[in-house]
């Protein structure tokens, strides 16, 4: 046996043991990470990278994304709060790798990092610098101070021209940036296993040593590890819109992607033995890594400088001042109450130190009034404030109201006021542009957001890199329950916890998906792990939907900015959750399409409307009724069915249900009506609670009104009670616990009973968590309120800018024209003569189709239309020979014809024509034609129109590109209302309740087909349709030789039957009559009868009448009513009238007359 170790074994023992002493004591960090906001480029998220960091026992981390510092604040921070935790404190590198140019045609990648905030800055200015950002070396040499500059990857200047243009051309670029940066430039050695590396290090260590350049060893990351290559070559090919299966490569029939799986965050280990040979460069980096500082990126909040007068010495003078000018106009009289609520706010907006915010909100506001901008009444908690009342920011009196300013700004904690305005949608644009031109392009941004892979569509963009088919994608992509669950916690928790969030269907689904991942080798599984590693990548940017920032100076000394491609605008790289937390202010600009609506309606009306009369009758018929499709807020099925229980007769109703109808308070508003017409009994805890709860019938609604009661029955001071609001609301269980015995003891105190105080306190926390802002319900219940008393006293007006502000959803166009319908608003469609872009009001009262609605036509093209129509086109010649036809080209000809806007020229050619083909084209190809040789030869003749039958499926094409079917039948409402008593769709689904009657019908026979029986009796089969159904009926025996010459396709008939059961209980139809429906007033209508409000009747309206019976003798009887609330005076005119659509169409429409028919019973 062999006890004593050689000398030689002893030796090794000691070397082995010291390596790994070496090892141990290595200080080795990676900095050159690019994280998920590398876009596309890399599967590492922050929180995973500082975790990875930790697990090896760095001392340092940096990210260096590709040409953003979008993660820069949330990775300083997240590693700011780890440290608070952990003895070993870790430093946070702030880098980024930048486009470089130094001329147009070649940009590199060059790496940097920042040693301390100044440098920070500096980089931050760098980033904001061009899209991209691109940047050129006149601006690194601008903002090089406390900046590391390393020679970085092959893609950079230096490694890249070594391998291109040779040592000595890459020396003098060596050179130029080491003599800018100093110690502060690093030879940066990749060792990734590749040759083109191998030849770059070894010209890059000779240059370490000829210019005594310090090196560093790294990995450039992109993925944390190894086994994630698969899924970063999945990211990659999402990028590209490319397949995994292409072979990687440069050449045509090749994709992009990384040459090896070395692209990840390696451990010290793999690091030394990777650069076994280079020990030095380990004590270089952490030479570096000391270089950079701790420090902080956020900022005091800072607000632009708002000019004030020169009489007025400081912003809250000037304030002061405006505030009691707006008063004096808002209110007749300023009473104490009025004043000592100004001066508390005042006192408090200068306590925080925010004047000159409201200066500048104000001041912004009314620059929009004056550009003729429509501006909201309010938005939010803001509307509680009586200064921002009397500055014009709102328009609703918070004292009237019982609204508090404390919901806006507590008095006791300084919190950012936070104002958001609601502009009509189409002006918002133009008062950002304002702000931008007043204080200046370089101090006025818009807000980023970061699209993130979900869930969903992680699995659809792996699935399709990886070649699943779109169905079985869909399938599996559906499984995925609509909830905020990730992929990965469907997969790693186990079903009892989802039970808890998720209904059976999805738990079924999620069994699927989690039976899916386990079977491991299917393609379906290997997607649901990949699409688990990609899950959370940012996969684009966007803009926030309203934010902006202003700052006292250039926005590039407080953050990171880019600009966008489409605007003029910069762009914060932060997005909305932590600008506030570098310190500046966000106001939301807001764009609302109903403020559009109601700004284009008083277009139209041409009448000013700054206040409506919130006692209106009419308006409040209309809620009650539950009429409120387009009303903004009250327009869904569910509140119409509680308005119509409801029956609001007072604002305070309108205010409590805007409330009221959502998602938690819901289940209160069957008890708010029943208590309101006195159906359940009112009853209050304490006498004192009716003066805040009577308004909403005993029910808590309003967080107000918790936060009033606290103030009254325990002395809680304002800040309290609406920390108790924000508490309750937020189910806040330790504040609440804290602020209990407060409660408790003010009420006693106070000499209440403790029970009571106690069944409060159980109250709030049960129902009161779910009551909703006061201020701003009654904000948004006052545009409601506008909204309804405009549709109506303005149904046509209105209605026609709801259209226009619906124009590129067919859906809602239809959904629209239906309210209309039912609201005996008339609505034509589009006439090439009489339309505009969008829907306009006639001077007859009807709403005009715009053809801006019209499919596939674009504002350009109709604009080209207007341009030239200074008179009326007659024929489609002379509407050619106008337009441009770059604009108006064969598809929007098209589109017009299918639309029916030239169904009014004087030639009458039906839409049929059109598409008639003869010679392979057809006839809008050869009027188009024509346009082009007419430039040529003006002798040319026009193409003729050729005869051809009608197709009703060109009709019926109508709805796709208009929205609505306006059926043949439309244009016979009389015959339809007087004439018919069912439908097709009664003999199809109602056949019970027509059995054994006689009952009328129209339609147009869209299909007809005749035939011989084996008897040798001819026959036809026919197809009727009429605006909701159809049905086949055969014409046999007598009514045959009748009734053939009416049953040809596109022909319109009226028809009388008999419906009965045959003894086999089949149902039988018995064709009793088959007239043109073109007749039918005719041939059916004995006379009418005129009917007429006396107070309507004067000298205008029996001239008018005049002219119009003259212009309409014929043999039918007429008949003149005049009436008033007690009598009716009737009698037969001398005149005999042709009953026709013109004379029907002139009473109803132009004179508003209303008139009966009476029917020829022997012929009906």
């Amino acid at each position: 046996m062999k006890i004593c170790p050689t000398v030689t074994e002893l030796y090794k023992s000691l070397a082995t043991f010291f390596e790994l002493l070496r090892i141990i004591s290595l200080n080795y960090s990676h900095i050159h990470n690019h994280t998920s906001f590398s876009i596309l480029s890399s599967t590492i998220d922050i929180n995973s990278l500082i975790q990875k960091t930790i697990e090896y026992d760095m001392d340092a981390v940096g990210i260096t994304d590709y040409g953003n510092m979008m993660g820069v604040f949330n990775f300083i921070n997240r590693i700011k709060n780890i440290n608070e935790s952990i003895k070993k404190k870790i430093k946070p590198i702030i880098g980024c790798e930048l486009y470089i140019s130094s001329n147009v045609e070649k940009t590199y990648n060059q790496v940097f990092f920042a040693k301390n905030k100044n440098g920070y800055d500096n980089l931050s200015k760098l980033c904001s610098h061009g899209y991209g950002p691109l940047i050129g070396k006149k601006l690194v040499k601008r903002y090089k101070a406390n900046l590391i500059a390393v020679s970085g990857d092959l893609n950079s200047e230096i490694p890249f021209t070594i391998l291109n243009k040779g040592e000595n051309e890459a020396e003098k670029v060596f050179k130029w940036w080491h003599n800018l940066f100093g110690d502060d430039f690093y030879i940066e050695i990749l060792r990734h296993g590749l040759k083109e590396e191998d030849h770059v290090n070894q010209i890059l260590l000779k240059f370490s040593k000829t210019f005594n350049v310090k090196f560093i060893p790294q990995n450039n990351n992109f993925y944390l590890s190894q086994k994630d290559y698969y899924a970063h070559d999945i990211l990659l090919c999402v990028k590209n819109s490319q397949k995994q299966s292409i072979p990687i490569g440069k050449d045509r029939g090749f994709r992009f992607g990384f040459p090896n799986k070395e692209f990840y965050f390696k451990n010290k280990n793999q690091m030394y033995n990777i650069f076994s040979d280079l020990p030095e460069a380990f004590d270089n980096l952490k030479e570096l890594i000391e270089k950079v500082e701790f420090y902080d990126i956020t900022n005091k909040i800072v607000l632009p400088k708002f000019d004030i007068p020169k009489k007025s010495k400081h912003e809250n003078e000037y304030l002061r001042d405006l505030t009691y000018q707006g008063a004096k106009k808002k209110y007749l009289y300023i009473n104490d109450i009025i004043k000592t609520k100004i001066e508390f706010e005042l006192y408090t907006i200068k306590k925080i130190g925010y004047p000159g915010y409201f200066l500048i909100v104000q001041d912004f506001i009314c620059k929009a009034k004056n550009l003729g901008i429509e501006v909201g009444p309010g938005r939010g908690s803001v509307a509680g404030s009586v200064v921002a009342y009397c500055l014009g920011i709102t328009n609703i009196d918070p004292i009237k109201y019982n609204l508090l300013f404390e919901r806006f700004l507590n008095p006791d904690r300084i919190s950012l006021p936070d104002i958001d305005i609601d502009f009509d949608d189409k002006g918002r644009e133009k008062i950002i542009e304002w702000v931008v031109n007043k204080y200046g392009k370089n101090k006025v941004a818009k807000i980023i957001t970061y699209g993130k892979m979900g869930a969903k569509s992680s699995i659809r963009d792996t699935a399709r890199v990886l070649n699943l088919p779109l169905l079985e994608t869909d399938t599996i992509a559906k499984m995925v329950p609509n909830q905020s669950l990730s992929l990965k916690e469907i997969i790693n928790k186990n079903l009892k916890d989802l039970e808890k969030k998720l209904n059976y269907e999805e738990l079924e689904n999620v069994i699927k998906l989690k039976k899916i991942f386990q079977e491991k080798t299917t393609l379906q599984s290997k997607i649901l792990q990949q699409a688990m590693l990609i899950e959370g990548s940012v996969r684009n940017t966007g803009i926030h939907a309203c934010g902006i920032i202003i700052t006292p100076s250039d926005i590039k000394k407080y953050l990171p900015v880019s600009t966008t491609k489409d605007s003029n605008i910069l762009l914060t790289q932060f997005d909305n959750d932590v600008v506030e937390k570098v310190g500046l202010l966000k106001m939301d600009f807001l764009g609302l399409r109903t403020l559009t609506i109601i700004k284009e309606t008083l277009d139209l009306i041409k009448i000013p409307l700054k206040e409506v009369n919130l006692y209106d009758i009419k308006t409040y018929k209309l809620f009650k009724k539950g009429e409120t499709v387009a009303v903004f807020q009250y327009e869904s099925p569910g509140m119409q069915k509680y308005l119509r229980r409801l029956k609001p007769d007072k604002f305070d109703d309108l205010i409590a249900m805007n409330a009221l109808y959502r998602p938690g308070p819901m289940q209160y508003i069957t008890n708010f009506i029943a208590r309101k017409h006195g159906l359940e009994k009112i009853s209050y805890d304490l006498p004192e609670l009716k003066e805040f709860l009577e308004e909403t019938y005993g029910i808590t609604v309003y967080q107000e009104q918790v936060m009033l009661i606290s103030q009254k029955i325990s002395g809680f001071s304002k800040g309290d009670a609406d920390l108790l609001r924000k508490a309750i609301g937020k189910k806040d269980k330790d504040i609440l616990r804290n602020i209990k015995p407060k409660f408790i003891d003010g009420g006693l105190n106070n000499g209440y009973s403790k029970n009571i105080l106690e069944k409060i306190w159980k109250d709030w926390k049960s129902f009161a968590s779910y009551a909703f802002n006061k201020s701003h319900s009654t904000c948004y219940s006052y545009i409601a309120f506008k909204t309804a008393y405009l549709k109506a006293h303005y149904p046509a007006e209105y209605m026609a800018s709801v259209l226009s502000n619906n124009m590129q959803n067919l859906k809602n166009i239809t959904f629209f024209i239906e309210e209309c319908k039912r609201m005996g608003v008339i609505v034509l469609g589009p006439d090439i003569n009489e339309s505009n872009y969008q829907f306009t009001v006639h001077n007859m009262g009807y709403i005009r189709f715009g053809m801006g609605a019209i499919k596939g036509i674009g504002k350009s093209s109709v604009d080209s239309i207007l341009k030239e129509r200074k008179l009326r086109y007659n024929s489609i010649f002379c509407l050619i020979k106008n337009v441009n036809l770059r604009l108006v080209n064969k598809k929007v000809l098209e589109n017009l014809v299918l639309s029916g806007a030239f169904d009014n020229f004087k030639n009458k050619i039906h839409r049929s024509q059109y598409f008639y083909e003869e010679n392979g084209s057809n006839m809008i190809e050869k009027i188009i034609k024509y346009k082009k040789l007419n430039r040529k030869n003006s002798l040319l003749k026009e193409p003729q129109f050729k005869n051809c039958r009608k197709n009703i499926d060109l009709l019926k094409k109508e709805k796709e590109v208009i929205g609505m079917y306006l059926h043949p039948l439309n244009e016979y409402v009389y015959e339809t209302k007087y004439f018919t008593n069912a439908s097709l769709y009664d003999i199809n689904h109602n056949k019970e309740k027509i059995l054994g009657k006689n009952i009328n019908i129209c339609g147009i026979i869209s299909k007809s087909l005749h035939r011989i029986s084996k008897n040798n009796r001819k026959y036809i089969i026919f197809l009727l349709e009429d605006i909701k159904s159809n049905k086949e009926f055969q014409l046999i025996r007598d009514n045959y030789d009748k009734y053939k010459n009416l049953i040809y396709e596109n022909n319109l008939i009226y028809m009388s039957l008999y419906i009965q059961r045959m003894k086999n209980k089949e149902i039988f139809i018995k064709i009793l009559k088959i007239l043109n429906l073109k007749k039918v007033l005719k041939l059916l209508t004995n006379s009418i009868e005129i009917i007429i409000e006396i107070n309507n009747l004067n000298n205008d309206l029996i001239k008018k009448l005049k002219i119009l019976i003259l212009k309409n003798l014929g043999n039918q009887k007429l008949y003149i009513s005049i009436f008033d609330n007690d009598n009716k005076i009737k009698y037969l005119s001398k005149h005999l009238i042709n009953i026709n659509h013109n004379l029907l169409e002139t009473l109803s429409n132009k004179f508003k007359i209303k008139f009966h028919l009476k029917i020829n019973e022997n012929n009906s």
